[in-house]
């Protein structure tokens, strides 16, 4: 039995990532914000029902689909409908409720804050609350704010502040301002008008040279790069005729598409892959689901398919999914590379009388370790056929730190406590898996 173990721990390693992967384009819809979309009528103001969601079924998601983390933003329609105070409101309390997660389920969310715009003064305000209490890992901005958009003069003290902070800012196209009401429900918006709104935006921050004026930024365009990579070559041949005419002033294109990062949520097709990639470089290009927005085998099939393509792009699947997003956020994204993993197999005979309810402790503290906790990689559990109450228990802790903090874990606890009593024995074995002894 023990030998059998060691050549499961082995294939089980060597089957592991280096690092888990992340998610950089998803949407937590909460209570509170849809309660106020649905209160003022704005349930399908971006031409689609808003969906169902709930960070269980997200994480069961992504446990089917192989990503660690997930970056969480709030989804459009931006909560504004003139009331100041009632929309600086509704995102302070996502941002909290954002932050709640993030504490809940360590590792497997992170998230950009929602700010009230287009109130400047209430989103600087709380843009400073969301990266300075609540621990943000950056800020969710929309394409436009209800006509603002992004580039205005308008919006430079929060640019500004950002760019002290080192921000990530992830964007999301939004409705335009004004749209034919009847074209978004012929054509929905998620088809064309939100690549054109994404587009847009960009080349209007890259017009009044945003991204050069407040360099600290980094800024994640989403969907693919949207229709940038046809539109940037006519916005360069157009922009020195508009500069000698007075009508726009010079910028650095490319200076400014530096900062740019780009996710993958959409359709990353062969064709639109090899787009993308005539305007950035791939160590800025990064996985991103959409999720609730795309149903759940769309997602894992699509994802699958991806990653089986990337190579043939000069893409490296571990930079997309995990190493980009790494160095995007630095020392605020909870992945990181472990130490020596730690490979244990526990000997386990339990008092007869209590053997079903000790399987059912057991059950739930391996579901709940290797669910929430990252450095947690495996707990698999088996009987001997001769007797049942015999128990091994195969353990992979990505290192000593991972095994240290699952211990002080309160489902552990609670599984060590309802235990004590209906175990007669208990020999926990370090082991060093074998390479040779696998076919």
């Amino acid at each position: 039995m023990r030998k059998n173990l060691i050549v499961l721990a082995f294939m089980i390693l060597s089957a592991l990532p280096t690092l888990a992967q992340i998610d950089l384009h998803s949407h937590a819809i909460t209570k509170g914000y849809l309660d106020y979309i649905k209160a003022n009528g704005a349930e399908m103001d971006e031409g689609f029902p808003i969906p169902a969601w709930d960070a269980e079924q997200q994480i069961a998601f992504m446990d089917k689909a192989g990503i660690q983390t997930a970056v969480l933003t709030m989804p459009a329609p931006q909560p504004w409908f003139g009331d100041a105070e009632a929309p600086a409101a509704v995102c302070r309390s996502y941002n909290e409720e954002c932050a709640a997660l993030k504490a809940r389920y360590p590792g497997r969310f992170m998230f950009c804050a929602a700010l009230p715009l287009p109130d400047v003064p209430h989103a600087l305000e709380e843009a400073r609350y969301a990266l300075e209490v609540l621990g943000a890992d950056g800020i969710k901005l929309a394409t436009n704010s209800y006509g603002q958009y992004l580039g205005e003069p308008a919006l430079d003290p929060l640019m500004a502040y950002l760019d002290q902070q080192n921000a990530v800012v992830i964007l999301h196209p939004h409705k335009p301002s004004s749209v034919n009401a009847q074209l978004i429900v012929d054509v929905p918006l998620a088809s064309y008008e939100y690549l054109a709104e994404t587009t847009r935006t960009v080349l209007n921050m890259v017009a009044h040279d945003v991204l050069m004026r407040y360099p600290h930024l980094k800024v994640v365009v989403p969907h693919c790069g949207s229709f940038l990579p046809n539109a940037l070559p006519r916005f360069r041949s157009l922009l020195p005729v508009m500069v000698k005419q007075g009508m726009m002033q010079l910028v650095d294109v490319d200076a400014n598409l530096s900062h740019l990062y780009y996710d993958l949520a959409g359709a990353p097709t062969d064709e639109v892959l090899d787009a993308l990639l005539t305007i950035t470089t791939p160590d800025h290009i990064l996985y991103g689901s959409d999720y609730p927005y795309v149903a759940e085998p769309v997602l894992i099939s699509g994802k699958q398919a991806l990653e089986s393509r990337l190579a043939s792009h000069g893409l490296n699947p571990k930079d997309v999914f995990t190493d980009n997003a790494r160095r995007l956020f630095g020392e605020n994204l909870p992945l990181r590379q472990y130490g020596e993993k730690i490979v244990r197999i526990a000997e386990i005979e339990v008092v007869p009388e209590y053997l079903e309810e000790y399987m059912a402790f057991a059950k739930e503290v391996g579901e709940t370790s290797v669910k929430v906790e990252p450095g947690v990689l495996t707990l698999f559990s088996m009987q001997t056929k001769e007797d049942p109450c015999k128990i091994y228990i195969l353990e992979i802790y990505a290192d000593q730190e991972a095994y240290q903090s699952h211990i002080q874990t309160t489902h552990f606890k609670k599984y060590k406590e309802g235990t004590a009593q209906m175990v007669k024995s208990l020999k926990l074995i370090d082991v060093n898996p074998l390479a040779g002894m696998v076919r």
